[in-house]
């Protein structure tokens, strides 16, 4: 049975390293491994070139060559006969395998050193099935039966579409994320314009939710999905370090101690990352990771992508009917308690400590701030998002500040800490606060 790429799409994961074997123009043999091919169509492929000198020189003198792939799946190897036809440093191909090469030497701290110099296109003219060289056949795991990824990518946007509140379009984007790839774990991050980070809103399968904790742009697979504004995919995590290890090791003493650890699987093998969009504009990045080697492909990126651009719309939608809400005049005079809590309110970075336990902080401690000290000064604790998003101290850009998922993330926060403040909503377009004690509140640098 004649071979043809698209059965060989195990050996494009990039799990085990390919090889190209050329000769000069004397006949001299050259063998290198490859980090990244990649199929282009039916007949082409694509080798990224990085360290290339010896090969690049042979190409041009004899453009006839040999790859050797991997399916990592089961071992089996397949022989390609490849034709050399041009080096491209530009164009969507370039710019699909630079980010590809970005996202996974991030996660070794060579995002700046492992750079694309160029995608070396060949035509494949013949696939010949290696065998095993005592005989035998490899042993061939029965394939899983293919995920009904459009019907279930359907299914969640329908709960997504079903939800009114923030909190449930968030569970519903969580859970369809799960559901889709069969993945025990999902994150979804906001991108924080203000700050330039990447903040956890919310997660899922995970023992702790990391609500609040921060990835800067290009680092591990979420950032760099968010940098390069396309799906990151990673199929053998084994050969990289694991998600967030770079921002623990560089991060300095001061950082440590206003820094929310992000949730993470240490066992796990596979990572995919999209990043969602609204109004085009970056969102956020919806992420999700399994135990299990290759266990997602690249249809799946297409299918989460439909998900999380569904999800961010669908919450710009809440927070535009959150903000036109008509809500009850706030009640005044509430009774304040005699016991008291400290709260450490930071300035340059807007971080707040309660009880020198470090909460949060952006723009979702800015809030926490204003909403005690008004509850000081005026006496009350009920609030509305409409004279929330009036008050200048705040400066929040009208609804575009996504103020009803910061609400969500700060209520978490609250919750998680067991603070003596605690975040609650009382209908649409209306906060309120539980108060077990009275707040205390000091500015500091």
């Amino acid at each position: 049975m004649s071979l043809r790429l698209s059965d060989l799409r195990d050996c494009f994961e990039g799990v085990i390293p390919s090889i190209i074997a050329t000769t000069s123009a004397d006949g001299v043999p050259n063998v290198s491994y490859l980090s990244h091919v990649e199929e282009v169509d039916d007949h082409h492929i694509a080798l990224s070139n990085q360290f290339f000198g010896k090969t690049a020189r042979n190409l041009r003198d004899n453009p006839q060559a040999c790859v050797i792939l991997v399916d990592a799946a089961n071992g089996r190897q397949a022989r390609l006969a490849v034709t050399w036809l041009r080096n491209e440093a530009e164009g969507p191909l370039f710019e699909a395998m630079t980010a590809s090469l970005r996202a996974s030497s991030a996660q070794v701290g060579m995002a700046d050193i492992m750079r694309l110099a160029s995608v070396a296109v060949f035509r494949v003219d013949a696939i010949t099935a290696i065998p095993h060289p005592e005989g035998l056949e490899a042993q061939v795991q029965p394939a899983p039966p293919p995920r009904p990824g459009l019907e279930r990518a359907a299914d969640a946007i329908m709960r997504i579409a079903a939800e009114t509140e923030t909190a449930g379009i968030v569970d519903a984007v969580l859970d369809g994320a799960c559901g889709l790839l069969d993945a025990p774990a999902a994150i979804l991050f906001q991108f924080d314009p203000e700050r330039q980070m990447l903040v956890t809103l919310a997660s899922r399968g995970y023992s702790r939710t990391g609500a609040g904790s921060e990835i800067a742009m290009g680092h591990g697979i979420a950032g760099a999905a968010a940098a390069l504004g396309r799906p990151v995919r990673v199929s053998d995590m084994s050969r990289l370090r694991r998600f967030g290890a770079a921002i623990r090791d560089t991060a300095s003493p001061e950082e440590e101690s206003r820094t929310i650890a992000l949730p993470g699987m240490p066992e796990a093998q596979s990572q995919l990352a999209v990043p969602i969009h609204v109004k085009g504009a970056l969102y956020g990045v919806l992420f999700a990771e399994s135990p299990r080697r290759l266990a997602f492909r690249r249809d799946d990126a297409a299918a989460l992508s439909m998900i999380g651009n569904h999800a961010a719309a669908t919450l710009l939608i809440s927070e535009i009917m959150a903000h036109e809400a008509l809500a009850a005049p706030p009640k005044v005079g509430a009774r304040l308690p005699k016991e008291s809590f400290r709260v450490v309110h930071h300035t340059v970075d807007d971080s707040v400590f309660i009880d020198n336990d470090y909460v949060i902080r952006g723009v979702a401690g800015r809030l926490l701030v204003y909403l005690l000290e008004r509850y000081l000064v005026e006496g009350r604790a009920e609030f509305s998002n409409r004279e929330i998003r009036l008050a200048p101290e705040l400066r929040l850009p009208d609804f575009k500040d996504n103020l009803e998922t910061r609400l969500l993330l700060l209520r978490q926060r609250l919750e998680e800490k067991c603070c003596p403040v605690r975040l609650v909503r009382m209908g649409r377009g209306l906060v309120g606060l539980q108060m077990t004690h009275r707040p205390e509140i000091r500015r500091a640098p």
